[in-house]
Formats: C-alpha cells, structure tokens, sequence
C-alpha cells in the first residue's frame, strides 16, 4: 500500500487509527526477525497483503455483533486488524483470537496491550476450547472451507455467520463443502486479489 495508507473503509479512517496500524506493523517488523509471523517477502507489502485483506472484513460487523472470533489467527490475521479498525466506531464489540501457537499468542498479545484492543488471545487448540458463542467467527488461510465449518460451527452464536477470505479455488472449496454441509452463502469479491474472494455463511448445518 502507498502513500497516505487508504484502507478504503466507508466514511474513512482516523489519523489514530493509521497510528495504531503503523504501531503493529513496527511490532510485526521487530518480532517477525525471531518467530516466522508472515513470509519476509510479505513485510515490505505489509499495508497491502495484510492490513487491507484484513479490512475487508470490518464491514459484515453490525449494530448486533457482540463477539468476533478469529481462529487460527496466526500473527493477528483478520482478526486483530478488524479490532482495531473496530476500537473506536464498535467500542463494545469484543474479539477473541484463538491461536494454539504459543510464540504467536504471545505476539498478539504484546498488540492487544500495545493498541488497548478489546481482544482476548486463546493460546489453545480450535476444538479444545469452549464455545465462543460468536456472531461471527472469521479465519483467513487456516483451512478448507469443509474443515473450517466444523471448526466455527462449535463457536457461532444461534443466529451467527462464518465469514472467511478464499482465494482463487473458492467455487471448488464452496462445491466440496456442500457434500457435507448446508449453508446460506453470499460473496463478493476481493480487492486484494483478483478472483479470490469473501464468503459470509450461515445457516450452517451438518447434511
């Protein structure tokens, strides 16, 4: 990303709010020199591939959305970045990061305290922690689409949705998933990477 760092969120983004990104870019930069956080050829488009794919995300959070959890969120991807897109607009919402790497946790954590995210790091296993009761349960490069509903299922609200970033062979994983699932599906489009896109499920059952 160039410049004046334009996430191309509705009605903008605050000049505290680029602040707090710049904040867990540098803590990414540092820790990232010891604990493999994100590919290094990834760093110097961190705005980019990280921070904007991310933001992406803070859309689908609405007026009802109490509790986001973000599994296997590695170095804080979406979930964290929509947190703290979120700090300031949804003050109440609270995220929790579910990671069962410790080394990673540990990193997450060192953003939450740097940024006053109102986020709670699950240092854990996906299917070992108790149900988040979520209202939306977001993942990024975790797993396939049919292995990740099984993982959310366990942590969605009643009425909660799954949304997730897929790349390119998102029609396949969505086709593979319905062998095994049904679900309420809407996508659109990415605009980090040209034919990947978002998914926003609900109504997830086991068929």
């Amino acid at each position: 990303m160039k410049g004046d760092h334009d996430l191309r969120i509705p009605g903008g983004v605050s000049r505290e709010t680029i602040a707090d990104l710049a904040t867990y870019e540098a803590l990414l930069s540092k820790w990232n020199r010891t604990i493999n956080l994100v590919s290094r050829t990834t760093l110097s488009e961190v705005w980019q591939r990280h921070f904007l794919d991310s933001a992406q995300l803070f859309g689908y959070i609405t007026k009802d959305t109490r509790i986001w959890a973000d599994l296997g969120s590695g170095a804080g991807f979406p979930g964290l970045v929509v947190a703290t897109l979120a700090k300031h607009t949804w003050p109440r919402l609270r995220f929790v990061s579910v990671e069962s790497d410790q080394r990673k946790a540990e990193f997450q954590r060192a953003v939450v305290r740097s940024l006053n995210l109102n986020a709670e790091i699950v240092a854990d296993r996906i299917e070992a922690v108790a149900p988040l009761g979520a209202d939306i349960v977001s993942a990024r490069a975790l797993a396939p689409l049919t292995t990740l509903l099984g993982y959310a299922k366990r942590h969605l609200s009643e009425n909660g949705k799954v949304v997730v970033l897929k790349g390119t062979g998102f029609r396949k994983e969505i086709e593979a998933a319905k062998r095994q699932w049904t679900f309420d599906i809407e996508m659109d489009p990415s605009k980090t990477e040209d034919g990947a896109a978002i998914l926003a499920l609900g109504g997830i059952e086991r068929a």
